[in-house]
């Protein structure tokens, strides 16, 4: 009897552990094995393409005038809210003011400081939003005409190189910099109705 209950939980073992069997999932990619001679791979510095792309410095310029007209009228709100306490902080200390008039320059010292406050957090916030816009702008082109460019190249794979990159070290005759730089410059402006649709 011993030897039938074993046997029966035994095959019983058997068929529950061959019924929990995972399948093997073949971990090999499918992927062609090419001949790799004649593959032309290129890089270029994208430190270069801040310095030198054409419609990257005009739009860096038009951010940067905006962001410093921001700052000074930032800082001109600022002080103007600085003098006003100033102005009124002597006069309550040379007792020219009365009860009435120290809450009502209170009232209006807080008023301005709000309005400084949200004039720094929706004019900051627009042009953090357009200069994320220029910068995808930007992105958009050298995207478009790096493909244009190494389709006319005959270019298999253009890398960027830059500080903090995932790039190490590329032998400089690769290196197309200066030419992908003169193309951009000489054909941004035939993608922008390309990009505007």
């Amino acid at each position: 009897m011993k030897r039938i209950v074993f046997f029966i939980f035994c095959s019983a073992f058997l068929i529950s552990s061959c019924n929990n069997k995972k399948e093997k999932i073949n971990t090999v990619p499918k992927v062609e094995s090419r001949n790799l001679d004649g593959l032309k791979i290129v890089y270029y510095s994208n430190d270069s393409i801040k310095l030198n792309f054409l419609y990257y410095k005009d739009q860096d310029a038009i951010v940067t005038k905006k962001q410093k007209a921001f700052q000074a009228e930032l800082q001109r709100r600022t002080n103007e809210l600085q003098q006003y306490i100033q102005r009124n902080t002597e006069k309550q200390m040379n007792g020219l003011l009365s009860e009435n008039e120290v809450v009502q320059i209170q009232q209006k010292a807080q008023q301005m400081e709000q309005s400084v406050m949200q004039y720094q957090q929706v004019q900051g916030a627009k042009l953090e939003e357009e200069t994320m816009a220029k910068l995808e702008e930007i992105s958009r082109k050298i995207e478009v005409l790096g493909k244009k460019y190494c389709e006319l190249h005959k270019i298999d794979l253009m890398l960027i190189h830059g500080d903090g990159g995932q790039l190490n070290y590329i032998n400089p005759s690769m290196d197309v910099t200066k030419e992908f730089i003169a193309f951009l410059n000489e054909n941004q402006a035939s993608i922008e109705k390309d990009l505007k649709k």
